[in-house]
């Protein structure tokens, strides 16, 4: 059995290798300390290798899924060898082969996935100068390809968020393998462009390549050709549900980096939660099919103004006249649907459990409902999804006819398959349900046959089915009884007829199994022609699932529809943080104007003035309108957009030794170079990483380029006032402020954008709000009018160390002043106070 289990291994050195032992999976050696470790499993030994003790591990077949599904997540992958031999025949050890093998990017089970997010397998190759990515979702056969520049890469990984990804052995990126959460290396000659092209022209039983676009992208084929071979060597089968190929264009898609993501904060927060997110404010879908078209589609804000404006109708008709649209019959009609994306995969992958077609049959038959909700409908995109939504009649018939009401979990455990699907399993089943009425009826036929009024028909486990006649009756017995067993007082025979009831009795159950087994093999076979079907209800399913969120988001929040126009700049009117609002009693909202004349916002206010709030509603609102969303607004004109960039925040990245300084200088460096006069660009406190002049010359310099060069629509915040004065030069640039009211020495927020530049920041106001204590900040106001005083000529920095007087700098020198000026009267007992009374009086006189 050893040597049987380390010839598997040998052929999957890396991967845990879980092998079937009766009721166990069980581990050996170097794969069972890991699995111990990792998920938490009693460590054993069993024998012995090379004179010490085998190390073993192992967990109950029957909840095997709940292993495989902690060790997906923490990016192992696990090749699954089962017993394929026959008990009955085996000599020896049981005859075992490799049945699938699970990893992060190739699973399809439900109970390894997030029902809610793709799992994406990513090949990655570099070709002279050239970045080739192929990706694929397993979990419904969706492969696209993209070529774009090495540059891009943590760009479109950060949009992409692979859960696997392929790479050669003599490829060196160091970024992708310190993102990656389960990266494989695979040799050097999978990656061919040329094979690539063979693989998938074979594949999809096409000539070449051109109709899908992609017979021009040699990097991206060789890509593509690995991960081809990775992909159906795991499903140890073809991938019969990769039905076709989407070359994919940055062109496609307003521009997102890395950092923009991450800021924005789409689809999870800068803390790695998946809530409070854009996504988790407008995630409402009933399907989880629709919640993973709606988290792709918020990370692929269309460019295409029609399609967009298309989507926009189709949320507008589900929202009707003060929000009574169709949109709630919809979401009704969607309630029960299952997942028909992954159980499509499973079906072409072999691997649907019954349950899987249990609901796909009914969730077919509720096709119907669904298009009767979208009758009289005007948008072209609900017309057209009205249409997809027309069930494959054959594969409806069929699960319909074939598959129970209420299927087992397991086809081992039969009651799969309908009675009246086959009339040979409805023997076998009769002939295991109606065993007793046999026994009755014949025992019956019998007495009345023979005469003999004692004639018994029965079963015991040891003899099988039997005739009992008592010896007193041993001359009536006919001819065709067959002496069985001898008892005291009398024989047991059986005849030919019980003879071959026995047979089919006893081997019924096997029989009956085996039939409904071979009955699904064929099901699935035949629902294999009804993928295409399949897929594109799944997909009609899934965008209309998101757009009715999207009207019911609209319709709860009082969302408007924007305005795609064709002149540059936008317009928002009382607009809102679509996140923030649903976190706080009472939102502010504000208005934001950008046109060619007025392409920059200088924003200038306190701390916790809502800055970063603002500018962050307005590119999230840029981007809800891009992807077919009403926005949170009262008015939203939106002119062309290419990209949105963003330099928000501090953080370092100390891995790849770059400071915090260093971090904010490579992305403004990102968008200098990237932005266009059709970008959107972020721009949160530039240059405070660095010393206060060096800071203020670099916000300057930047704030200059992206009105002379880049000319994009730019909301710039800053603190260093002397930012407002670009104005002057620049009138394009506009002074805008978050308004705040100081009443003693607390600050009241107005969170209300007003014109013209701010007075100050309040920065030691906010220090007090946040516990610094009292003698801090009253120290820090002492040191802020020394330095607002300082000449303004100076042409050196202010030494914020240097020495400071007890008091103003035009105070009295008199020894009283300043003994008086340190003094902390909230600190002291009434008895010091007095003592202190006592000693100024001395001092004085």
């Amino acid at each position: 059995m050893m040597q049987q289990y380390l010839a598997l291994k040998a052929q999957y050195p890396a991967l845990l290798l879980f092998y079937r032992m009766g009721d166990f999976y069980e581990l050996f050696f170097e794969d069972a300390e890991k699995a111990a470790r990792l998920l938490d499993i009693t460590l054993t030994t069993r024998g012995k290798s090379a004179g010490e003790p085998i190390k073993m591990a192992g967990v109950p077949y029957h909840a095997v899924e709940q292993y495989l599904a902690r060790l997906v997540k923490m990016g192992e992958s696990i090749v699954i060898a089962e017993q394929v031999g026959d008990p009955a025949t085996t000599k020896g050890p049981m005859e075992r082969a490799v049945a699938r093998i699970v990893t992060p990017g190739t699973v399809t089970d439900a109970a390894l996935m997030d029902d809610r997010r793709d799992a994406l397998l990513l090949c990655a190759h570099v070709h002279r100068g050239t970045l080739g990515l192929a990706w694929l979702n397993l979990a419904n056969g969706d492969l696209r390809l993209l070529e774009c520049a090495p540059e891009q890469l943590q760009t479109q990984f950060e949009r992409l968020r692979p859960a696997e990804v392929l790479i050669s052995d003599a490829l060196r990126l160091p970024l992708i393998e310190s993102l990656a959460p389960a990266l494989q290396k695979m040799p050097d000659w999978q990656f061919d462009g040329a094979n690539g092209a063979r693989l998938l022209t074979a594949h999809l039983g096409t000539r070449d390549l051109s109709g899908y676009g992609a017979d021009d992208l040699p990097v991206a084929l060789a890509a593509a050709a690995a991960l081809y071979e990775y992909a159906s060597g795991t499903q140890q089968q073809s991938l019969r549900h990769v039905t076709g190929i989407r070359v994919e264009h940055e062109s496609e898609y307003i521009r997102l980096d890395a950092a923009t993501r991450r800021n924005l904060e789409l689809t999870e927060t800068l803390r790695g939660e998946a809530s409070p997110t854009l996504l988790s404010c407008l995630d409402t879908c009933v399907t989880s099919m629709g919640s993973r078209w709606l988290r792709h589609a918020i990370h692929h804000p269309l460019r295409d103004r029609a399609a967009v404006t298309a989507r926009h109708a189709a949320v507008a008709e589900l929202l009707g006249d003060a929000g009574s649209g169709p949109g709630a019959n919809v979401r009704s009609a969607l309630k029960g649907v299952a997942d028909v994306e992954r159980i499509t995969a499973r079906i072409a992958l072999r691997s649907a459990r019954p349950r899987d077609l249990s609901a796909l049959r009914d969730t077919l038959a509720r096709l119907p409902t669904l298009c009767a909700s979208l009758t009289e409908i005007e948008a072209p995109v609900l017309a057209a999804l009205a249409e997809q939504l027309a069930p494959p009649t054959a594969a409806a018939e069929l699960l319909s006819r074939a598959i129970t009401p209420e299927p087992s979990t397991a086809l081992r455990d039969g009651g799969v398959i309908a009675d009246g699907y086959d009339a040979d399993l409805d023997e076998l089943r009769g002939i295991q349900n109606n065993c007793g009425q046999f026994l009755i009826e014949m025992e019956v036929r019998e007495r009345e046959r023979t005469g003999i009024s004692t004639l018994k028909v029965e079963y015991n486990r040891v003899h099988g089915f039997y005739i009992e006649i008592g010896r007193v009756h041993g001359d009536k017995v006919p001819d065709d009884y067959r002496r069985r067993q001898t008892l005291k007082n009398a024989e047991r025979y059986i005849t030919p007829e019980l003879k071959a009831f026995e047979d089919k009795a006893l081997s019924a159950q096997d029989r009956a199994q085996a039939r409904e087994k071979a009955l699904y093999e064929t099901i699935l076979d035949t629902l294999a022609g009804d993928i295409p079907e399949l897929q594109r209800v799944a997909r009609a399913i899934a965008t209309l699932d998101a757009l009715a969120a999207l009207a019911e988001s609209a319709r709860r929040y009082d969302y408007c529809c924007p305005v795609l126009s064709d002149q540059p700049g936008l317009e928002l009117v009382d607009s809102r943080h679509p996140v923030v609002e649903r976190q706080v009693e009472a939102f502010i909202a504000n208005r934001c104007s950008l046109s060619p004349t007025r392409r920059m916002l200088m924003i200038t206010g306190p701390n916790m003035g809502g800055k970063s709030t603002f500018m962050r509603q307005v590119a999230l609102i840029t981007l809800m309108a891009h992807i077919g969303s009403f926005v949170p607004a009262q008015h939203a004109r939106i002119g062309p957009i290419d990209a949105i960039f963003t330099r928000i925040g501090a953080s370092d990245d100390l891995a790849s030794g770059r400071s915090t300084f260093m971090v904010e200088m490579t992305e403004a460096a990102a968008i200098l170079h990237g932005a266009t006069e059709h970008s959107l660009v972020l721009m949160d406190e530039i240059g405070r990483g660095t010393s206060t002049f060096d800071g203020l010359a670099l916000a300057f310099a930047i704030a200059r380029q992206l009105l002379e060069k880049n000319r994009s629509l730019t909301l710039f915040a800053t603190h260093y006032f002397e930012l407002t004065r670009v104005n002057v030069d620049y009138p394009e640039c506009a002074n805008v402020h978050l308004d705040a009211v100081e009443h003693g020495h607390r600050i009241v927020f107005m969170h209300a954008v007003e014109d013209g530049p701010a007075s100050q920041s309040y920065g030691i106001e906010v220090a007090a709000l946040a516990g610094i204590p009292p003698a801090v900040v009253r120290d820090a106001r002492r040191r802020l009018r020394v330095l607002e005083n300082q000449s303004v000529g100076s042409s050196s920095q202010p030494d914020l160390f240097a020495a400071l007087p007890a008091d103003e700098p035009d105070a009295p020198s008199h020894p009283a002043i300043g003994a008086l000026a340190n003094l902390d009267p909230d600190a002291m007992s009434p008895r010091e106070a007095l003592e202190q009374l006592y000693a100024l009086k001395r001092l004085v006189s």
